[in-house]
C-alpha cells in the first residue's frame, strides 16, 4: 500500500506470505460514553489525550463523545469541551457529540427519570454544529417536528430509549430517522403478536442499527439473528463508560456480572472495546470477518455521512489497523501516521 497526503494512493498485494497480519481500516464507534475511569461528561484536557490513546490501542480511528440525559442547561459545557477536543486533532477524529437523551420514552434503562424531558425544539433548535447525532424516542409528543428539524441540519437521528407503535416508527422513519440505538437494548422487542422497535429495525432497510457485542447485551443468538436480517446495516458500537470512576453524567453505577450496572442490576452502558467486540462476532457470533469489519468500520462511517473513510480503497483516508491471527490489535494509523 502506498499513502500520500494522509490518504490510500495504491493497494497492491504482498510480495510475500508469512505475515499473519491482517489489514482493516480504522474502527468507528458512535456510542462512547468513556472509558475506564474517564467519563465523557467530565473530560478535561489532558482526559482527552489519555481517551485517544486508549482508543487507538482498540483500532477506534473515530468516534463520538456521547452524553447521556441530563438537564437541558447542563448540555452546553461539556458540549463546547467536546468541541475544543475536537479542534485540538488529539488522536482519533471525533467526528460527532452523540446526545442520547433526554428525550427518551418508555424504556429509560440506566437514564436518570428525573432528568427526562419533554422535547424542546427551540433547544434542539440552538445545538452547536458539533452535535451530528442524536437519539430520541418516536412516540414522544413533537418527535415528529424534532426529527424533521434536526434532519434538515444534517443531524443523525436514531430511535431509542422507546416503546413506540409501529406508526410511530413510520412517522419518525418518513420524517428522517435512519438508525436505532443499541438494537434490542432499551427498547420495546420481537414479539410475534406485539412486535416493537426492535423487530421493526430488523426488517425495515431504512433503518441501520446500532449493536453491542459484549455478549451480556445482547445474546449471541439474537446477534446471529440481527447479522442473517441485515448484515450491511450493523454499524458496532461499544456503549463504554468509565466505569471504574463510578459512573455516567450523573448516573452511579459499578461493574458487576460482565458489565456496569446500576445497584439494582439494571445495565448501565459496558466495559467493551471495540477490537473485543469484533472477535466476539467472529468467534462467538459465527459472523465472517469481513462482515464483522464492516459493522466495526464501513457502516457507521457511512451513517455518519464520512465518505472518506471506512474502506481500503485508492483515495480513502489512510485509517488503518492491524490485528494478528487472534485479531488482537497490533497497530493503528490514523492519515497514515502510525500512533
Amino acid at each position: 500500500m502506498h499513502v500520500e497526503a494522509g490518504a490510500i494512493a495504491a493497494v497492491e498485494p504482498r510480495g510475500d506470505a508469512t505475515s499473519a497480519v491482517t489489514l482493516v481500516p480504522g474502527f468507528v464507534d458512535v456510542q462512547v460514553n468513556g472509558i475506564d475511569d474517564i467519563d465523557v461528561a467530565h473530560a478535561h484536557g489532558d482526559d482527552w489525550r489519555r481517551l485517544g490513546r486508549l482508543l487507538l490501542a482498540q483500532g477506534v480511528t473515530s468516534w463520538c463523545p456521547t452524553l447521556v440525559t441530563n438537564a437541558l442547561e447542563r448540555y452546553a459545557e461539556p458540549l463546547q469541551r467536546i468541541q475544543q477536543a475536537s479542534d485540538d486533532s488529539v488522536g482519533p477524529s471525533i467526528i460527532s457529540a452523540h446526545i442520547e437523551g433526554p428525550f427518551i420514552g418508555g424504556a429509560p434503562g440506566a437514564h436518570n427519570r428525573e432528568m427526562i424531558s419533554a422535547i424542546d425544539l427551540d433547544w434542539l433548535a440552538s445545538l452547536p454544529p458539533i452535535v451530528r447525532l442524536v437519539t430520541l424516542a418516536p412516540e414522544l409528543p413533537k418527535a415528529v417536528a424534532a426529527i424533521q428539524l434536526l434532519a434538515a441540519r444534517g443531524v443523525v437521528v436514531s430511535l431509542g430509549h422507546s416503546t413506540p407503535t409501529l406508526a410511530n416508527i413510520d412517522a419518525a422513519i418518513l420524517a428522517g430517522a435512519t438508525m436505532v440505538t443499541h438494537l434490542f437494548n432499551g427498547m420495546s422487542g420481537v414479539h410475534h403478536r406485539d412486535p416493537g422497535l426492535a423487530a421493526a429495525a430488523l426488517v425495515d432497510d431504512r433503518l441501520t442499527v446500532g449493536l453491542i457485542a459484549d455478549l451480556v447485551h445482547v445474546h449471541p443468538l439474537a446477534i446471529r439473528l440481527a447479522f442473517r436480517s441485515k448484515p450491511d446495516q450493523i454499524a458496532l458500537v461499544t456503549d463504554s463508560v468509565g466505569w471504574r470512576a463510578g459512573s455516567i453524567g450523573a448516573v452511579r453505577m459499578a461493574l458487576r456480572d460482565g458489565a456496569p450496572r446500576l445497584a439494582d442490576g439494571t445495565l448501565a452502558g459496558s466495559a467493551l472495546s471495540m477490537d473485543q467486540a469484533m472477535r466476539n462476532l467472529v468467534q462467538a457470533c459465527g459472523v465472517p470477518l469481513d462482515v464483522a469489519v464492516r459493522a466495526a468500520s464501513t457502516t457507521p462511517a457511512r451513517l455518519m455521512g464520512l465518505t472518506d473513510r471506512g474502506e481500503i480503497a485508492v483515495g480513502q483516508r489512510a485509517d488503518l489497523v492491524t490485528l494478528d491471527d487472534e485479531l488482537r490489535v497490533t497497530g493503528t494509523w490514523v492519515a497514515g501516521e502510525r500512533t
